[in-house]
């Protein structure tokens, strides 16, 4: 099932004297951009977690955050004077800059500092318990991915529905525009013959022939049925994309792009009122479509 590139999941654990929450949740991206704040000093964890979503997702700008707190007094997490001393240098230095460039920043709590490299050490003797930690997260780490997922597919699957009715309404208005053909074509001969009527009435010696061949030409011009032929495939191959499994956001936005131009095309090739609106009315559509496919993995 197609997914949405936004969704949510969240889980909390608890393993010996150690607890924990989990944040994941995802934005709109070009690519697969995974940004993730866990603790540093439990090693491996990371590409643990980077494998599975790897697995799952394909697209998003995916936020992982991590919180692990300690329920004794044992002391043997305990801060690092001088990662404390790095971490506060660090975050000066980024509030200085940003403040030279114009740029406002928010205060920082003091639990996302206590996340930041270095900042915490864990003292000897403490190999055993994040070793079971991690295992304790290896563990829960594809339920969680697994409740992102679902959560992503349920919104996919809404922004389907969505696509689906307007990819319906846009052949609607193709059949609408078709239906319009026979009454554009006797009002463009119409005005072609007072045009020529005007020119007979001013002009001596006027080629007949030319004047012929210069009203095809006109004709060629201004013909929409190839705008319309192409319209119905790209509805075709919308469809078709609509109804198959996995990510289908890229193939949708370049084929929203070829809708906008045949749409373009039409409207300044219509010369007939009624079909301009047709063409605005399908350019309205088309941007609305757009908007929802920015959503799709």
């Amino acid at each position: 099932m197609a997914q949405s590139m936004t969704g949510f999941a969240s889980a909390t654990g608890e393993n010996g004297i150690y607890g924990w929450s989990w944040d994941m949740r995802s934005v709109n991206a070009r690519g697969l951009d995974m940004r993730l704040r866990l603790p540093d000093w439990i090693a491996g964890l990371d590409e643990v977690l980077r494998r599975e979503l790897k697995k799952h997702v394909t697209r998003g700008n995916v936020s992982v955050g991590l919180r692990v707190t300690r329920n004794d007094e044992t002391g043997q997490v305990a801060i690092s004077p001088s990662g404390l001393a790095n971490a506060l240098t660090l975050l000066d230095t980024i509030s200085a800059e940003a403040k030279a460039n114009g740029v406002d920043v928010a205060p920082v709590a003091v639990s996302d500092i206590a996340q930041m490299r270095g900042v915490l050490e864990i003292s000897s003797g403490s190999n055993e318990d994040t070793k079971a930690l991690l295992d304790a997260f290896k563990k829960q780490i594809p339920d969680l991915v697994a409740q992102f997922v679902s959560e992503r597919t349920r919104e996919g699957t809404e922004l389907i529905k969505i696509l689906s009715s307007q990819v319906e309404e846009v052949g609607q208005l193709i059949d609408k525009a078709v239906t319009m053909l026979d009454d554009r074509q006797d009002a463009q001969k119409q005005t072609l013959v007072t045009a020529l009527s005007r020119v007979l009435d001013n002009t001596d010696g006027v080629d007949a022939d030319r004047l012929s061949q210069e009203l095809a030409l006109i004709a060629v011009k201004t013909d929409v049925r190839e705008e319309i032929d192409r319209l119905r495939a790209h509805v075709a191959a919308a469809q078709e994309h609509l109804e198959s499994d996995g990510p289908i956001g890229r193939k949708l936005d370049f084929l929203m792009q070829e809708f906008n131009r045949e749409a373009n095309t039409l409207c300044s090739k219509a010369q007939f009122k009624e079909l301009t609106a047709v063409g605005l009315d399908l350019k309205h559509v088309i941007d609305q479509m757009r908007e929802q496919v920015q959503n799709l993995e």
